[in-house]
Parts: C-alpha cells; sequence; structure tokens
C-alpha cells in the first residue's frame, strides 16, 4: 500500500542518511549467518569490527526487514518463552555522530530514551501524512543530544536534520546506526514502538510496519 501511495502521489522521499546507494552494502544479520556465531556480541570492540569491517570507507551498510535475527538472545530484553526475533525496521549501519534527515514532511509524536540495554536509547517517532494516510517513522539508537529542544507537535520537513547517530554507550550498546522503522498505527505506543517480534506475530507486524527501504533512496 505504500508504494503505491508514493507512486500515485508522486511523493519522492529525501535520504534518510545521506549515502551514494551504489556504495550502500546490504549487511546480513540474520540466524543463517555462521559468522556471527564466532563473535562477542556483547564486546563493543569485536561487534563494532564485524559490522564496520565489512563498510568500504564513505559507505553504510543496510538491512534487516523481516530478517530473523538469534543476535538479539545476548540481553534478555527479548527473552520469553516464545522470543523475540523477527526484526521490523531497517538498520543503518554509519559512524556515530553521522546526521538523520526527515524523509516527508513531519510532526514529532513523541520521544524517549529507552536505556535498557539493547533497547533504542534515544529514540523519536515522527507522525507524516501521506496522501489521506497517517503514517509514522520511528528512529532508534540516537545520540542523547538528538532529544534536546524537541517537543511535541514540533514541525519538520522534508529533508531537515533532526538528530545524530549515538556512541555504543548512549545508544544502547549496540554499533552505531539507525534503527528505521515505519508503523501505520503506534497501536498506543509513545516514545517506543517494538522493533523486534515472535515469529508467530510476524505476518501481523509486518502488515502494520511496512518496508522501511520505500523511504530510504
Amino acid at each position: 500500500m505504500l508504494e503505491q501511495l508514493l507512486a500515485q502521489h508522486q511523493i519522492k522521499p529525501t535520504q534518510v542518511i545521506a549515502c551514494d546507494r551504489p556504495k550502500a552494502k546490504k549487511l546480513d544479520l540474520s540466524k543463517h549467518n555462521k559468522a556471527l556465531e564466532a563473535i562477542d556480541l556483547n564486546s563493543e570492540d569485536y561487534f563494532n569490527q564485524f559490522i564496520f569491517d565489512q563498510l568500504p570507507e564513505g559507505s553504510i551498510g543496510y538491512g534487516g526487514y523481516g530478517e530473523e535475527r538469534s543476535l538479539y538472545a545476548r540481553s534478555d530484553l527479548f527473552s520469553a518463552e516464545e522470543p523475540r526475533t523477527i526484526h521490523l525496521g531497517v538498520d543503518l549501519w554509519a559512524k556515530a555522530g553521522t546526521p538523520v534527515y526527515a524523509p516527508l514532511d513531519a510532526k514529532v509524536h513523541s520521544f524517549d530514551n529507552r536505556a535498557y540495554h539493547g533497547d533504542y536509547g534515544p529514540v523519536i517517532i515522527l507522525e507524516h501524512q501521506v496522501a489521506n494516510r497517517t503514517l509514522y517513522s520511528l528512529y532508534g539508537h540516537l545520540s542523547i543530544t538528538s532529544l534536546e529542544g524537541k517537543s511535541l507537535g514540533q514541525v519538520i520537513r522534508a529533508g531537515e536534520q533532526f538528530a545524530w547517530l549515538g556512541e555504543y554507550a548512549e545508544n544502547f550498546h549496540w554499533p552505531p546506526h539507525l534503527h528505521f522503522q515505519l508503523m501505520w498505527d503506534l497501536q498506543g505506543h509513545v516514545g517506543d514502538y517494538p522493533g523486534v517480534c515472535r515469529a508467530s506475530e510476524k505476518d501481523k507486524y509486518l502488515a502494520n510496519c511496512p518496508d522501511a527501504e520505500l523511504l530510504l533512496w
């Protein structure tokens, strides 16, 4: 539906993170990537090295929509009788301090600092109008300074910088990256929305969370 709305109304998003698309590299963090099994994912140095050794100078890494991952086992935030393993957003891997831009005209819906190991750390949710539909976009793993000066209802124009990627210690224990996710319905959430779901709930969540790559390029 989102792809059709963008095409029908000739809506061209601006880049969320500035990048020459041909240089961007798709990264595999799925449970099928055996290289992840040899890494201490709770080590800042090892996890950073695994990500950024794959990226040529001046490029970013991206991917992960609908990807089934086992790496969340490093945090008890995702543990349960049926753990959450299905990634609902797109990750954009880049250096801490990288600027983040609004892809569409927006207003600030909510924000928070989800300061728990493996969670978003600083997170901002924007609200957009796409034709006659309301669409929300979530930006997780930001710098703490990204929350400064923010207010509910604040207008953010398409292409306007409104945040930066956070360091490992503030983003909350991830190599620097942006978790970029779209939602049709926030289902009552404020300053938060699940970025990972259980496999048994995959269809329901992916129906509510369109592929964020549609707003990347």
